[in-house]
């Protein structure tokens, strides 16, 4: 059902309704920086570092900034977010859905339109510790993801 919903929210952007090309377990970390933001100090998102899994277990890719996601092949897709729903963990990142802006390479990201973002768990930047005495400094927070892939 859960796939479903999430291919609705895709199809609903445009995207055809069918079945992801890849799914992915995402595991690494959300990096986060200590920096002013509107005259107060406050962590802001710098960019994911995760490994991305098959169902073996395998590293089949990686996610970065940009958003990014690079096959081990090398092509790379670079989304921008089209919808942002909280988690229905309160301690986890967000779900999204984000269409592909960019691809470079010819191999298994070449042709990804979507991707979807779901099943995260942890991620969310801490609530303090960020001040003029941290300004500048970074932290890791482990988080994990299912990523969906949708070709064109």
């Amino acid at each position: 059902m859960l796939l479903a919903t999430l291919a609705g929210a895709v199809h609903a952007q445009g995207a055809p309704a069918k079945s992801p090309a890849i799914e992915a377990f995402g595991k690494g970390v959300q990096i986060y920086t200590c920096k002013t933001i509107n005259g107060a100090y406050a962590w802001s998102l710098k960019a994911p570092d995760a490994s991305l899994l098959d169902a073996k277990g395998q590293v089949i890719g990686k996610h970065f900034a940009g958003p990014s996601w690079q096959a081990n092949d090398g092509s790379t897709v670079v989304g921008e977010p089209l919808n942002v729903s909280p988690s229905p963990d309160a301690g986890a990142v967000a779900w999204l859905v984000l269409h592909a802006k960019s691809h470079s390479g010819s191999g298994t990201m070449a042709t990804v339109q979507y991707i979807v973002r779901t099943r995260t768990e942890g991620g969310v930047a801490p609530s303090s510790g960020c001040d003029a005495s941290h300004a500048g400094n970074e932290v890791r927070v482990p988080y994990s993801a299912v990523y969906l892939f949708f070709r064109g």
